[in-house]
């Protein structure tokens, strides 16, 4: 099945997709277009998501969809829109979720800078929301005024999943290797090292916000280019009290904090933020509330050099809380359309997964990359479409509910390496993959993507081999003997 071509750039309003009506466009976006909706079981304001995805595009604007449609459902509280539905990428992808009455911080900063009673109130509430969504084992990772809004009662509702990471997902930007897909001005330095699932990260975007609010300044500026984002390794910015007249010891003192380069001296908490930020008189004042100045220049040269030779670490390990909730990774080769050995993996999964209650379900399709000097974005998204189609029909006959299941298409040279890679990184307890199909000559074992996982997986591998079909016995022969 090819790919459906989804190219829609404005819905009428009154028009039905699935149970919703369409209304009036309320913004325009360069990866998606957002509309009033109504209609579906949902009692409160709606608003729909299309996601921009064309033929030429590059994959990104799909993968976004992909995390926070596979992310968001399982968000609850008040510091997040409530999800309604998502729409089957077979014919059109969207995402409908509740329409949060508000407005955007964004739109608050023709106001800085802020008194620091004011900063700290919005730094306080957005601290409320982080340590709402890190309990839930999710990171933000694209903390910025954009998408924090500020409800009427005081509270804030962090939107936009696109980039995020949760503990009992698979992480699809690392899978991408886009470790530093994020907003330029506020994205942590550990993101730069290609750290994503550190809480503290969205603790360091928070510093961001809070040193604008309260200075009417971004620390970093808004950076061009790789060099100009690492600088945040080792630079000071400016202090903030320098800048904005209003900011106390105890601000400046927080802000700094949040801004540590080294995610150890930083605050290991939003809701150690928020405390601070509403019981100033209890914050343990530093060198930094008091710093009228950057670091010299032979203090910040030293930190250059550090950050040079900094090797880039690992993901954190995701702890699970019992063995018993399994994540399981299915290896496909969704090229081949006549590959008998589906079925077979197939029927395998079902018995693997009724074994346990609780499981996710990982269905991974690695496709060749482009050759060097090809044109990677033209046909980029309409391929990775198609292969989420061909994965989408695969598990259907399983009937398995959306939140146990997750469909990933990789692009890269080395099938093995990246599947071994995307489970390490996933903390994938079991592979289920094919053995060489029964058709291939015997020594193609050896040499195949079957073999090579099994020999360096960091867990379980189950290779399914497809028997060769027998072939007709022959008549006994009698030798002229008789009964």
């Amino acid at each position: 099945m090819s790919a459906p071509s989804q190219t829609v750039e404005r819905l009428m309003p009154g028009e039905l997709i699935d149970d919703f009506f369409v209304w009036e466009r309320i913004h325009l976006g360069a990866q998606g277009i957002v509309y009033r909706v109504t209609g579906g079981a949902a009692d409160f304001p709606m608003l729909m998501k299309v996601p921009r995805f064309q033929t030429g595009d590059a994959a990104e604007i799909l993968i976004h969809y992909e995390t926070e449609a596979m992310i968001l459902p399982v968000l609850s509280g008040p510091h997040v829109p409530r999800f309604v539905a998502a729409g089957d990428i077979r014919r059109m992808a969207y995402l409908v979720l509740e329409r949060i009455e508000g407005e955007s911080l964004e739109s608050q900063l023709v106001r800085c800078p802020m008194p620091a009673s004011e900063v700290a109130r919005i730094g306080a509430a957005i601290g409320d929301a982080l340590h709402s969504l890190h309990r839930q084992g999710a990171v933000h990772c694209d903390l910025k005024p954009d998408n924090v809004i500020l409800r009427p009662t005081g509270e804030t509702v962090l939107i936009d999943f696109g980039l995020a990471w949760h503990a009992r997902f698979p992480d699809l930007l690392a899978e991408e290797e886009r470790f530093e897909a994020g907003s330029a001005p506020y994205i942590s330095p550990e993101q730069l090292l290609g750290v994503r699932g550190d809480a503290r990260s969205d603790v360091y975007s928070l510093g961001v916000i809070l040193y604008e609010v309260a200075t009417g300044e971004l620390p970093f500026g808004v950076p061009a280019s790789r060099g100009g984002l690492r600088q945040r390794l080792w630079m000071d910015p400016d202090p903030p009290a320098v800048l904005g007249e209003g900011v106390t010891p105890a601000l400046q003192e927080i802000i700094l904090r949040c801004l540590e380069p080294e995610v150890e001296r930083r605050y290991q908490s939003a809701a150690h933020v928020a405390f601070d930020l509403r019981h100033p008189d209890q914050v343990q004042l530093t060198s930094r509330a008091f710093k009228k100045e950057s670091a010299g220049f032979l203090t910040q040269t030293q930190r250059w050099w550090k950050a040079r030779l900094t090797p880039i670490p690992p993901p954190p390990r995701m702890k699970r809380a019992l063995d018993a909730a399994p994540v399981v990774m299915v290896a496909l080769d969704t090229t081949q359309g006549d590959d008998e050995r589906q079925p077979a993996i197939q029927r395998v999964t079902r018995q693997v997964l009724s074994l346990t209650n609780d499981f996710r379900l990982v269905c991974v399709s690695v496709v060749e990359a482009p050759p060097l000097g090809a044109n990677h974005g033209e046909g980029a998204s309409a391929l990775h479409l198609d292969q989420m189609v061909r994965l989408r029909n695969w598990t259907v006959p399983l009937g398995l509910p959306a939140q146990r299941l997750s469909l990933h298409v990789i692009v890269a040279p080395d099938p093995a390496a990246s599947l071994l890679e995307f489970a390490r990184r996933n903390n994938v307890d079991l592979i289920v993959l094919g053995a060489p199909r029964p058709s291939q000559q015997a020594l193609a074992w050896w040499r195949s993507v079957a073999s090579s996982v099994t020999a360096n997986a960091h867990c379980s591998v189950h290779v399914v081999r497809v028997p060769e079909p027998r072939e007709e016995a022959a008549p006994l022969r009698t030798s002229g003997l008789t009964r």
